[in-house]
This record gives C-alpha cells, structure tokens and sequence, in this order.
C-alpha cells in the first residue's frame, strides 16, 4: 500500500478557487491510478475524479465537470486537484485514493486500496 497525505483545504467563498494537493510515499505511485473523493455531512462518499497513471486519461462526475482539473506529477509523487468556480454544495471532506487498476468508467470507492486522512473543504455562500 501507498500512504496518502492531503493538504490544500480551508473556507473559500462560493466562486473562489482552492487547490488539493496529495502527498504520496513509496515507489509505486508512477504506477497508480488515482483518485479523489468527497464526502458531505450525512451523504455517502462520492466519487469526484481520477486519472491513470501517465495522466493521459481522466474522468470527471458531471457536477465538477469544466471547473475542477485533476493532474499529478509522478516526479513528485504527488497529485493535485484544482478547484474553480466553487459551489456551496462542494463543501465536503476531499479524500485522495489509490488504486492499482485504471477504470473507464471512473472509480468507484470500492477500487482504492489505499486513502489518505481527507482534508476539509467549506464553501460560504
């Protein structure tokens, strides 16, 4: 397993930006697709974005679609979320994952073997 760290998070107004970052230990993240997901107070976890190893293939719910841009720098072991244009309704904890396979259709929170701790993101309207 890969252990994850994310940062990034605070209190944006609705319309600002804000961008997550993941810290990822070990060698293999290269090999990893990787993901984002949130969760709000009393919803279930939700799938936001994920992208494959090389960031040549991405995927997106269509609630962030056009504002938020997963990326990742393998250099680094390192991937990011950049968060445009934010909504009330994004307020959640944002967790970063890991997985070993790349799913077309996205990932579902059953694919990671790995999460990292979340960091919260609150969104004033």
């Amino acid at each position: 397993q890969v252990q994850l760290v994310e940062s990034g998070g605070g209190l944006v107004q609705a319309g600002g930006s804000l961008r997550l970052s993941c810290a990822a230990s070990g060698r293999t993240f290269m090999s990893l697709a990787m993901g984002w997901f949130r969760q709000a107070p009393g919803k279930e976890r939700e799938f936001v974005a994920a992208i494959s190893w090389d960031g040549g293939s991405t995927k997106y719910v269509d609630s962030v679609k056009g504002r938020f841009t997963i990326s990742r720098d393998n250099t680094k072991n390192t991937l990011y979320l950049q968060m445009n244009s934010l909504k009330s309704e994004d307020t959640a904890v944002y967790y970063c994952a890991a997985a070993q396979a790349w799913n077309y259709n996205g990932m579902h929170k059953s694919d990671p073997d790995s999460w990292g701790q979340g960091t919260q993101v609150t969104v004033s309207s």
